[in-house]
């Protein structure tokens, strides 16, 4: 079978991984992608066998202080250890191929904010999930350095697929798949059970942190859930959200 197409992306670009979890779960799963290492005295024991792995790849590693690797790793919220790395390609979605997946599917529509799509991938790792479906919204986020980070490896274990236009994909999704939108205003409260019933498999759409999801994906969608609580704030943070519609439908 041959492997699922990439989405055009620019040109290739090495990017920065830091903290100990994501630069581990990185050598564990595709160690050929990273091109340096570079960590503190903190992480220098730790660092001590991916270093022999590069070292016999004749690949650069060195241990610095941390003002140097807080300007290797261009943040302070480096963790001690930065790889810099090739990334991993967003692959285009099919809906003919997803039709064949087992379990929900979880795609975002315009979540911006790079850090919250790092805590998705990472509660998606977390609970099982395999893959997670972004679209072509101009103000969605991608595995940026940032994602990486807070994903504490998760974007090593979940493929990032990319849909667009993202409503016609749902609509054709919909022969196969009970398509759920999440919105504030609009949306019947969740029942967990009532989606659990479903004789299809559940695609489950968020969309942007402040609008929500677009008119065109809303009206794509057979059913708008919306979480219920007490009131005293108007909305959870999309990455809380999205936790727990995953642990609803993973863990039944």
């Amino acid at each position: 079978m041959s492997s699922p197409p990439v989405i055009a992306e620019p040109q290739e670009r090495l990017i920065r991984i830091a903290g100990l979890p994501a630069v581990s779960a990185l050598f564990s799963r595709d160690p050929d992608r990273i091109e340096r290492l570079f960590f503190d005295t903190r992480t220098a024991a730790a660092a001590l066998e991916l270093c022999r792995v590069l070292a016999r790849a004749r690949k650069p590693f060195r241990q610095v202080d941390g003002d140097e690797l807080a300007r290797v790793a261009g943040t302070m919220l480096h963790g001690g250890i930065v790889a810099v790395a090739r990334p991993r390609p967003v692959l285009a979605f099919d809906p003919a191929v997803a039709r064949r997946w087992s379990g929900p599917i979880l795609m975002l529509d315009g979540v911006g904010n790079p850090h919250n799509l790092g805590a998705i991938v990472r509660t998606a790792a977390f609970f099982g999930l395999d893959r997670l479906v972004i679209s072509g919204h101009p103000g969605q986020a991608g595995p940026s350095e940032a994602a990486h980070r807070v994903a504490e490896g998760g974007l090593e274990h979940v493929t990032l697929y990319r849909a667009d236009p993202i409503a016609a994909v749902l609509r054709t999704l919909q022969a196969s798949h009970l398509v759920v939108g999440t919105a504030l205003e609009r949306g019947r409260p969740l029942d967990v059970a009532d989606l659990q019933r479903s004789t299809r498999p559940v695609v489950l759409v968020l969309g942007n942190e402040e609008i929500g999801l677009p008119p065109p994906t809303l009206e794509a969608c057979e059913a708008v859930v919306t979480i219920t609580g007490s009131g005293r704030v108007q909305s959870l943070n999309v990455a809380a959200t999205a936790a727990i519609l995953i642990h609803a439908l993973t863990r039944g």
